[in-house]
């Protein structure tokens, strides 16, 4: 159906109700869109186009409209985009390191490192004492941690900003909410708080440099422990765990501990000190010694790092059944005695903490009244079981000498409880550092402190004395009054400088007045005329001179110079010496399982090189003799002469290192006592040679057997012994019933048994393969035959078989018999005789 023409000068999408200056989108008969509406528009104009007259004109108008209204924010987005870096450029307060070097854009790496020095010299901490010089010499450090990256740098360069920080800044924000809705970004959307200067401040305090936490953390940390982090810039992680972090060091800082941050890229050397190598680290820090936190950042995680920081032994539980054992030991350990009641089944981490701090002055108990087995205790000193209550104990343990309540204990309140009450009334001098606590030097005249000591000695004959002493110092307490008492055989020098030796003292107890004039050990005294005894009079004259020197300091007319007291509770050399390697063990226990592995290559390296090297040496010992096979005797003479000329050449040179280093032979008669370490437990690669002799043959044969072995004694490897046929026949017969396979051996039931001759048998023994070579003597009339080796031993027994005269010692020489056995001895150290293997050794009766 075509459309209506519309009146003179009215289009037919116009209209001051249309989002785009056009008509309402119900004009067209439903919502549009503003495509679709610029869409109808044009339709119409073609169905205009297709009717009669000039219908067309008014829907062509269209086109000239919409451009017309959209070129003004055209042209204004293309603008604010123009103008963007110069917005940012002079938006104020934005951090330039160009301009903090006091460097050009233009400048080189080697003149913006040159300015870096130069103005770390000038505003470190360490040198320069201005308040501002902290932030100076961190906005220096991040410049140069900027321009020393080149693409930190050209994004700096390039946006304004290094990629540090949040983007676009909040002006930038605002021109973009200003320009249009269908253009506006949530905020978040560009929010990255990498930037150290627009993060949350609340690190800012706990911010450490390695000067500081060498000087005063480390230190520090012996009083109470310390969690520190190591984060940086652009660290996904940190901002993970910040939440957490921040309720964590606020709540373990109200409770006493200390809190540490450590930016990893202003403060490198104290983070690779650390051991820190990535971030976020975590990290406990007490008594000087690192621990790294391995688990979940969360808060139970972290509160339970911080208790198992602290040692075990700082709070004792306290019942019914040990409260007297532990308040009677402020005698032996010389401390007042500190009990919590509360009703929580756990003992709480500030009273943990509490008890870390004042670990040298105090010893600290735990109650909980909770607890079937501590009525008694709650109900004789009348603890009130729903409040907190904390009482300290000094020399008397049937009263407190203290006592505080609250309904929460604030770390303030115990503090200042507690450090009231550190010592005992009168606390024995046992350390040079307690004397120098109790008494310090005096500084001005309003700040003297003088120290009443009672030299005394131990056991029940002076126990009254003490005691007196003791009602004197609870009577008259006073701030510029201590009294100190020392036992005079555990200090003698100290004793012996104050009373001189006098003679009215041996014995007896004595009182001293002093003051410390300095911390060289001079001090001003007087000594009451008389022992103490703790009588009346002997208060009176105490209190009379304590009197008189308020008025008088010049009462202390002597001086003398003592020398440091004597530690009594340090531990023994080897007590000490134990502990430290305890904590070194765990030490390096801890850093094989959790630090970083970058610092433990090294020690690994050198682990498994020792092992390599170890066990490499062992398996080629026991591939060594590989070549010492169980190989068969060579079956002909030839085979056997092919070996003997291939070993020419080796024989030539192994003689050179066979010289004889005596100009004797040592031969051992081997019995039943020596027999194991000669033959059965014998080194590997060591051979035993033994000849057989008897008591009627044994001078010849020794004779020639020396002759014959001469030239191979210079060899370590070989050993040479006899054996007597007469003593050990069966053992003999036993060996031989093992080479068989080279002669038949007749039993004992044989009737030539008794009648068969060994001597002049030589049996070359390896007992640690378990096996022996055999050579048999020489016959008379037979030169080219036999060489004496092991082949030719079944023809000599088939001989002594049939009982030949030749086998008689009768029908040859003595001497004739080792004919030749200088040649076995060649074939034995090549190689190439044959050996007979045995199961094991017999025993030598």
């Amino acid at each position: 159906m075509p459309i209506p023409n519309p009146p003179h000068g009215t289009a037919t999408a116009s209209g001051p109700a249309g989002p785009l200056g056009g008509a309402s989108p119900r004009a067209a008969g439903g919502p549009l869109s503003r495509k679709s509406s610029v869409s109808m528009g044009t339709a119409g104009g073609r169905a205009g186009s297709g009717g009669a007259g000039s219908g067309g004109r008014p829907v062509r108008s269209l086109r000239p409209r919409l451009r017309r209204t959209m070129e003004p924010g055209r042209a204004g987005c293309l603008l604010l985009l123009l103008l963007l870096p110069a917005l940012a450029a002079a938006a104020p307060g934005e951090f330039d390191p160009y301009r903090v070097l006091g460097v050009g854009r233009s400048s080189s790496q080697a003149d913006i490192k040159k300015a870096y020095k130069r103005l770390a010299r000038e505003w470190h901490p360490d040198k320069n004492k201005d308040p501002g010089a902290e932030d100076k010499f961190i906005q220096i450090s991040k410049a140069y941690e900027i321009l020393s990256n080149e693409e930190k740098r050209a994004n700096f360069d390039r946006y304004g900003d290094a990629g540090e920080s949040q983007g676009f800044s909040q002006q930038q924000h605002r021109q973009f909410h200003r320009f249009h809705d269908g253009f506006y970004f949530d905020e978040s959307f560009f929010h990255f708080p990498f930037n150290s200067e627009r993060r949350d401040t609340s690190d800012e305090k706990y911010l450490l440099h390695f000067s500081h936490y060498i000087n005063e953390i480390v230190p520090d940390s012996f009083k109470k422990p310390y969690l520190i982090k190591i984060t940086s810039d652009w660290c996904f992680s940190c901002i993970h765990i910040e939440p957490v972090w921040k309720e964590v060091a606020q709540e373990l800082e109200a409770l006493g501990a200390g809190i540490g941050v450590v930016h990893a890229g202003y403060e490198r050397r104290l983070a690779h000190h650390l051991g820190a190598h990535s971030t976020p680290t975590l990290l406990g820090l007490i008594n000087g010694k690192i621990t790294f936190f391995h688990n979940a950042v969360v808060r139970e995680n972290l509160r339970q790092f911080m208790e198992n920081l602290l040692p075990g032994n700082l709070v004792e539980k306290i019942t019914d059944k040990n409260y007297i054992h532990f308040l009677s030991h402020w005698r032996k350990d010389n401390k007042p005695h500190v009990l919590l009641f509360d009703h929580m089944p756990v003992v709480p981490l500030l009273y943990k903490l509490t008890a870390f701090a004042y670990r040298d002055y105090l010893s600290f108990g735990y109650v909980y009244v909770g607890l079937r087995g501590t009525e008694e205790l709650s109900s004789q000193y009348n603890i009130n079981v729903y409040t907190p209550t904390m009482m300290i104990f000094k020399e008397h343990i049937d009263r407190p000498a203290d006592v505080v309540q609250a309904r929460e204990m604030k770390k303030q309140l115990i503090d200042d409880f507690l450090s009231q009450n550190k010592f005992l009334m009168v606390t024995r001098l046992i350390s040079q550092r307690l004397f120098q606590e109790l008494c310090p030097v005096k500084k001005s005249h309003r700040q003297r402190k003088h120290c009443v000591v009672l030299l005394t000695e131990e056991g029940e004959k002076f126990a009254e004395a003490y005691e007196a002493f003791l009602t004197f110092a609870v009577a008259n307490t006073k701030d510029t009054l201590r009294f100190v008492h020392i036992y005079r055989d555990r200090q003698p020098e100290f004793a012996d400088a104050l009373l001189m030796d006098e003679e009215k003292y041996h014995g007896r107890s004595a009182v001293v007045i002093l003051e410390r004039r300095n911390n060289a050990g001079k001090i001003a005294y007087k000594a009451l005329e008389e022992a103490w005894q703790g009588s009346k009079e002997d208060n009176f004259i105490l209190l009379d001179l304590l009197d008189q020197l308020r008025t008088d300091p010049g009462l202390l007319s002597s001086e003398t110079v003592v020398a440091d007291l004597n530690d009594e509770l340090a531990p023994m050399f080897l007590i000490r010496w134990f502990y430290s390697t305890v904590d070194y063990i765990s030490d390096w226990w801890d850093s094989l399982f959790h630090s970083n592995w970058r610092e433990m290559m090294p020690l690994l390296s050198l682990l498994f090189s020792a092992l390599f090297i170890l066990f490499g040496t062992v398996i080629v010992q026991a591939f060594s003799d590989s070549s010492d096979t169980r190989d068969a005797a060579p079956s002909g003479k030839e085979e056997t002469a092919t070996k003997m000329e291939k070993n020419d050449a080796s024989f030539s040179k192994e003689s050179n290192s066979r010289i004889p280093k005596k100009s004797f032979v040592e031969v051992t008669e081997l019995t039943d006592i020596n027999y194991t370490s000669n033959l059965v437990r014998l080194r590997p690669g060591h051979m035993n040679v033994v000849l057989i002799l008897s008591n009627s043959t044994k001078t010849p044969l020794l004779q020639k057997f020396a002759l014959e072995v001469y030239m191979f004694t210079g060899s370590s490897s070989l050993h040479f012994s006899f054996l007597s046929l007469d003593k050990h026949r069966e053992w003999l017969e036993y060996l031989l019933e093992f080479a068989q396979d080279a002669a038949p051996i007749p039993n004992q039931y044989d009737k030539h048994f008794l009648e068969r001759d060994y001597t002049g048998y030589v049996l070359a023994l390896n007992g640690h393969k378990k096996y022996f070579c055999l050579f048999k003597p020489h016959r008379s009339g037979d030169e080219g035959g036999t060489l004496g080796s092991c082949e030719d031993y079944d023809a000599l027994q088939h001989a002594e078989a049939r009982g030949k005269s030749s086998c008689s010692p009768g029908s040859r020489s003595i001497k004739n018999k080792l004919h030749k056995l200088s040649f076995w001895m060649e074939r034995l150290l090549e190689g190439s005789l044959q050996r007979f293997y045995i199961p094991s050794w017999p025993a030598l009766d």
